[in-house]
Order: C-alpha cells, then structure tokens, then sequence
C-alpha cells in the first residue's frame, strides 16, 4: 500500500492522493475504474478507484491506498498481500 509520506500530492489523475479513501494505482486500466480487489486467504473485499499509474515494482498488479488495504488484510504490517481483481466499470 503506499506510504503516507504520499498523502497531499498529485496522482497521476491530477487528484490529491488521500490514504483515507478507498483508491488505488495500476499501470494500464482507465482513471475513474472501479475495481472489486478480494484478498482470497479471507475473502474481504474493498471497491477502489483507480486514480493513479504503478506500481513500479517487479511482479506487482496494483497500490492500495493504506485504507482499502487494512480492510481486506490479515498481515497489516506487510505491506502487501496476494489478491483477485474484478473490473466493475470502465
């Protein structure tokens, strides 16, 4: 989840990043994609918006903002879990 030492600055999108809401950064689907990001270990899930481009790390899907990834997460202090993503709208 992205740190939040991003918190205020500009995404991609031209938002303000906030780590209190439920968004997220991934590399190529559209700005304004809902996504339903399920953790299958315990099966919660978070609709995020994707607001931002990344991650920029090898073998990495998406960036949770901090908020949506504590929801869904048993290992909060990881920083990363596997999880299933779902296009809800475009």
């Amino acid at each position: 989840y992205y740190h939040d030492k991003f918190n205020g600055r500009k995404t991609a999108s031209g938002e303000k990043f906030d780590n209190n809401l439920y968004t997220a950064a991934h590399k190529t689907l559209k700005f304004g994609t809902k996504l339903k990001v399920t953790n299958p270990i315990n099966n919660q899930f978070v609709i995020v918006t994707v607001n931002d481009r990344g991650p920029f790390v090898k073998n990495r899907e998406i960036d949770l903002s901090k908020k949506a990834f504590m929801a869904i997460s048993n290992h909060k202090l990881t920083g990363f879990i596997n999880v299933h993503l779902e296009v809800l709208k475009e």
